[in-house]
């Protein structure tokens, strides 16, 4: 119990939490992504893959099980996040020292921060908008319009576009910084996951992006 408690007390254990965490989140971002996709082929289509994610026994265990993950994984990566750049911040190094610090970490941290806390911002909001109504509202009604409707405001459809910019800029780095903290970006790797990285950070905020884009231009 002492040697994992001192492990996370240590930089390098926080930065590992951080790293599990947010792989754990970027593949939720591939399995959410894939079903929004389903708007693409109706309502009817995508209402009925919400319902049977809501209404079939095994799932709705399983979905809440995940839920569950998703929250603690995205405060505790948060956290962890917030409490390493204070951190970083707090044992800077001096005037004199500055020029020996590897400027493009100290600006990637700092890019890593902003970005981190407008993508928390947006997710609050985006929670409110189509998990929270779907989840706990009492009245009945079709998800698809939920989608329809708030992507059909022009402001709602521009700051989630704007917001997935920061996702993009965000998960760039990240992607990267989690497996060089597992030690997995070998030299033997590091052409791959530098390939996939940026089919990540490219594809999943698109993907993403196609969604305000129709239904505020290209829906009836």
């Amino acid at each position: 119990m002492n040697k994992l408690s001192n492990f996370y007390d240590s930089s390098v254990g926080k930065k590992v939490l951080m790293s599990l965490t947010g792989i754990f989140l970027c593949l939720f971002l591939v399995e959410h992504l894939l079903g929004n996709l389903l708007l693409f082929a109706g309502a009817e289509t995508y209402d009925t893959y919400s319902e049977f994610l809501a209404h079939n026994v095994y799932l709705f265990i399983v979905m809440r099980f995940i839920e569950l993950g998703l929250f603690a994984s995205l405060f505790l990566h948060a956290f962890l996040g917030v409490l390493l750049w204070f951190k970083n911040r707090a044992t800077r190094p001096q005037k004199y020292e500055k020029k020996k610090a590897p400027e493009d970490t100290l600006l990637a941290s700092r890019i890593t921060m902003i970005t981190g806390s407008i993508v928390f911002i947006f997710l609050v909001i985006h929670l409110r908008t189509f998990f929270v109504p779907t989840r706990f509202g009492t009245e009945k009604f079709s998800p698809y319009q939920v989608v329809a409707d708030a992507f059909q405001s022009a402001p709602y459809s521009f700051f989630y576009i704007i917001a997935l910019i920061f996702l993009a800029y965000h998960l760039r780095h990240g992607f990267q910084s989690a497996f060089q903290t597992l030690g997995l970006r070998t030299k033997s790797y590091i052409k791959l996951l530098d390939a996939i990285a940026v089919i990540f950070w490219l594809l999943i905020p698109l993907g993403f992006a196609t969604m305000p884009i129709y239904f505020l231009w290209f829906h009836n």
